[in-house]
Protein backbone atom coordinates (compact mmCIF):
# COMPACT_ATOMS: atom_id res chain seq x y z
CA UNK A 1 0.00 0.00 0.00
CA UNK A 2 1.02 3.53 -0.93
CA UNK A 3 0.55 6.95 1.22
CA UNK A 4 0.78 8.62 -1.98
CA UNK A 5 3.03 8.70 -5.01
CA UNK A 6 6.32 9.05 -3.38
CA UNK A 7 5.44 7.35 0.21
CA UNK A 8 5.24 3.85 1.07
CA UNK A 9 3.18 2.83 3.62
CA UNK A 10 6.56 0.93 5.29
CA UNK A 11 8.10 4.67 4.93
CA UNK A 12 5.58 6.45 6.32
CA UNK A 13 5.23 4.06 9.66
CA UNK A 14 9.05 3.19 9.91
CA UNK A 15 10.88 3.68 13.05
CA UNK A 16 13.86 2.49 14.71
CA UNK A 17 12.48 2.40 18.09
CA UNK A 18 9.49 0.65 17.26
CA UNK A 19 11.62 -1.90 15.67
CA UNK A 20 14.06 -2.12 18.59
CA UNK A 21 11.96 -1.88 21.31
CA UNK A 22 9.25 -4.06 19.76
CA UNK A 23 6.23 -1.45 19.83
CA UNK A 24 3.33 -2.02 17.15
CA UNK A 25 3.02 1.16 14.79
CA UNK A 26 0.29 0.11 13.10
CA UNK A 27 -2.06 3.34 12.13
CA UNK A 28 -6.06 2.76 12.19
CA UNK A 29 -7.96 3.52 8.96
CA UNK A 30 -8.79 7.09 10.20
CA UNK A 31 -5.26 7.83 10.71
CA UNK A 32 -4.14 6.34 7.51
CA UNK A 33 -6.90 8.44 5.55
CA UNK A 34 -5.14 11.91 7.59
CA UNK A 35 -1.65 10.88 6.55
CA UNK A 36 -3.02 10.73 3.00
CA UNK A 37 -4.92 13.69 3.28
CA UNK A 38 -1.03 15.15 4.34
CA UNK A 39 1.04 13.51 1.58
CA UNK A 40 -1.69 14.80 -0.88
CA UNK A 41 -1.82 18.49 0.33
CA UNK A 42 1.37 19.22 1.56
CA UNK A 43 4.26 16.27 0.67
CA UNK A 44 3.34 15.71 -3.05
CA UNK A 45 3.17 19.17 -4.15
CA UNK A 46 6.58 20.09 -1.99
CA UNK A 47 8.07 16.85 -3.82
CA UNK A 48 7.28 18.11 -7.15
CA UNK A 49 8.96 21.67 -6.51
CA UNK A 50 12.11 20.17 -5.05
CA UNK A 51 12.51 17.33 -8.21
CA UNK A 52 13.83 14.92 -6.38
CA UNK A 53 13.43 12.92 -3.08
CA UNK A 54 12.80 14.29 0.05
CA UNK A 55 13.64 12.57 3.49
CA UNK A 56 10.90 11.11 5.64
CA UNK A 57 12.37 11.46 8.97
CA UNK A 58 8.91 10.59 10.60
CA UNK A 59 5.34 10.38 9.56
CA UNK A 60 2.84 7.93 11.50
CA UNK A 61 3.27 7.02 15.59
CA UNK A 62 1.70 4.89 17.40
CA UNK A 63 0.79 6.46 21.32
CA UNK A 64 3.31 4.16 22.81
CA UNK A 65 5.82 4.66 20.24
CA UNK A 66 5.53 8.41 20.40
CA UNK A 67 5.71 8.02 24.41
CA UNK A 68 9.18 5.82 24.15
CA UNK A 69 10.62 8.49 22.07
CA UNK A 70 9.31 11.56 24.82
CA UNK A 71 7.02 12.95 22.39
CA UNK A 72 4.44 15.26 23.46
CA UNK A 73 0.89 13.60 24.90
CA UNK A 74 -0.80 16.01 21.86
CA UNK A 75 1.65 15.13 19.01
CA UNK A 76 -0.37 15.68 15.69
CA UNK A 77 2.06 12.05 14.35
CA UNK A 78 -0.16 10.09 16.33
CA UNK A 79 -3.27 11.03 14.86
CA UNK A 80 -1.69 10.68 11.37
CA UNK A 81 -1.80 14.61 11.09
CA UNK A 82 2.54 15.76 10.93
CA UNK A 83 5.18 14.55 9.02
CA UNK A 84 9.12 15.20 9.42
CA UNK A 85 11.21 15.58 6.97
CA UNK A 86 14.88 16.34 5.85
CA UNK A 87 17.05 17.66 2.88
CA UNK A 88 19.43 14.76 2.80
CA UNK A 89 19.56 14.61 -0.73
CA UNK A 90 20.42 18.15 -2.02
CA UNK A 91 17.63 18.90 -4.48
CA UNK A 92 16.33 21.73 -1.98
CA UNK A 93 17.87 23.10 1.63
CA UNK A 94 15.30 22.48 4.25
CA UNK A 95 15.19 26.74 4.61
CA UNK A 96 14.20 26.29 0.85
CA UNK A 97 12.04 24.29 1.42
CA UNK A 98 10.01 25.78 4.95
CA UNK A 99 10.23 29.45 2.73
CA UNK A 100 8.31 27.48 0.10
CA UNK A 101 5.65 25.69 2.01
CA UNK A 102 5.32 29.09 3.46
CA UNK A 103 4.39 30.92 0.59
CA UNK A 104 2.56 28.15 -1.62
CA UNK A 105 1.04 25.40 0.80
CA UNK A 106 -1.99 25.51 3.30
CA UNK A 107 -0.54 23.44 6.98
CA UNK A 108 -1.66 23.45 10.24
CA UNK A 109 1.53 23.81 11.86
CA UNK A 110 5.30 24.35 10.12
CA UNK A 111 8.29 23.67 12.75
CA UNK A 112 11.78 25.28 12.02
CA UNK A 113 13.01 22.13 14.01
CA UNK A 114 16.69 23.51 15.80
CA UNK A 115 19.64 24.10 13.62
CA UNK A 116 20.71 27.57 12.38
CA UNK A 117 19.01 30.63 11.47
CA UNK A 118 20.36 29.41 8.39
CA UNK A 119 19.34 26.50 8.08
CA UNK A 120 17.00 23.79 10.38
CA UNK A 121 17.90 20.41 11.19
CA UNK A 122 14.48 18.88 9.88
CA UNK A 123 11.42 19.96 9.35
CA UNK A 124 7.56 19.58 11.28
CA UNK A 125 4.81 19.84 8.79
CA UNK A 126 0.87 19.22 10.19
CA UNK A 127 -1.90 19.05 8.17
CA UNK A 128 -5.65 19.08 9.76
CA UNK A 129 -7.94 20.24 7.13
CA UNK A 130 -8.53 23.44 5.38
CA UNK A 131 -10.63 24.44 7.79
CA UNK A 132 -8.83 23.72 10.97
CA UNK A 133 -5.25 24.85 9.78
CA UNK A 134 -3.85 27.53 11.36
CA UNK A 135 -1.03 28.16 8.95
CA UNK A 136 1.16 28.70 11.86
CA UNK A 137 5.07 29.01 11.75
CA UNK A 138 7.14 28.02 15.03
CA UNK A 139 10.97 27.59 15.59
CA UNK A 140 12.23 25.39 18.28
CA UNK A 141 15.04 25.92 20.42
CA UNK A 142 16.68 24.34 23.58
CA UNK A 143 16.44 26.63 26.88
CA UNK A 144 18.01 25.01 29.79
CA UNK A 145 17.67 21.30 27.65
CA UNK A 146 14.00 21.74 27.40
CA UNK A 147 12.60 22.29 23.84
CA UNK A 148 10.87 25.58 23.61
CA UNK A 149 9.06 26.95 20.45
CA UNK A 150 8.53 30.30 19.87
CA UNK A 151 6.43 31.88 16.67
CA UNK A 152 8.16 33.32 13.76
Amino acid sequence: MKISNHITYAEAIHSNTAKRKGIDNTPSPTQIEAMKLLAEKVFEPLREWTGGPIKVNSFFRSGPLNEAIGGVASSQHCKGQAIDIDDVYGYKTNAEMYAWIKENIDFDQMIWEFGTDMNPNWLHISYVSKEDNRNRCLKAYKEDRKTKYKII
